[in-house]
């Protein structure tokens, strides 16, 4: 399509836009007069601050940004740590570190942060327990848990109760991680709980039971809205592989 046309509709698009919307009638004007300029101006001005307002929107400006400049929330966090080594931003930084998989450095700030009044403090305890796993240090992880329920039996998170499965997994202890899957299955709100059960479950060749979980997380997310969909979209697509396997 020659460019000249290809302007004429981008710029009738616009004028029509206008005069749905009702904005002012100046820009159409300035979108005829000026094409290129009047054109980008009207959807920088305009357009762009609605669709950031979406869901869609800021999620669209998040990838950009992402994609433009992937560690500015990683260089926030460090930076507001190096201005002042307060508790928070030693857990914003280290959460940041661990979304990086950087989990030598973020266990180097969860273990200083484990101490005085925070010394058994839930949150820094599975924070370091998640950069324990992520080096592979299972005793480690599982004896975090352990104490951490010790000491803090009103403690809820079934992420926590996800990590304490999947550690007990990479242990060799199969019974054991198949009940705390089967437990996660019956309450965890997303599929990944699910998912990590009926692999289990198929690797221990109770391969009929593991197709009917695999088929409930299908189903549960064709009768879930889009948010849960994209939220855990992966752990989705992995299980519809195995049912066309």
């Amino acid at each position: 399509m020659p460019i000249v046309v290809l302007s004429l509709l981008i710029q009738v698009a616009l004028v029509i836009h206008i005069l749905k919307t009702g904005r002012p009638r100046t820009w159409i004007w300035l979108v005829m007069i000026l094409p290129v300029a009047g054109s980008i101006a009207y959807l920088v001005l305009e357009l762009l601050p609605d669709f950031a307002g979406t869901r869609s929107g800021r999620k669209t400006m998040r990838k950009v940004q992402d994609l433009v400049n992937p560690d500015r929330d990683l260089k926030s966090a460090a930076q507001d740590y190096q201005i002042a080594k307060t508790t928070e931003n030693a857990l914003r930084l280290a959460q940041e570190l661990l979304t990086k998989e950087q989990y030598s450095e973020a266990a180097i700030l969860y273990k200083d942060c484990l101490k005085g009044i925070h010394e058994f403090d839930p949150l820094f305890m599975y924070g370091l327990a998640q950069a324990e796993f992520g080096l592979g240090q299972y005793a480690n992880v599982k004896g975090l848990l352990d104490e951490l329920i010790a000491r803090n039996p009103d403690y809820k998170n079934p992420d926590a109760h996800l990590l304490y499965a999947r550690v007990l997994e990479a242990l060799g202890d199969n019974q054991g991680a198949l009940h705390e899957y089967e437990v996660l299955d019956s309450y965890y709100p997303g599929a990944e709980a699910s998912y990590h059960f009926a692999k289990l479950l198929q690797k221990q060749g109770h391969m009929e039971r593991a197709l009917k979980v695999f088929e409930a997380i299908l189903a549960k997310a064709k009768t879930s809205g889009s948010y849960y969909n994209e939220l855990h979209g992966k752990w989705v697509k992995l299980a519809a592989l195995e049912l066309r396997c």
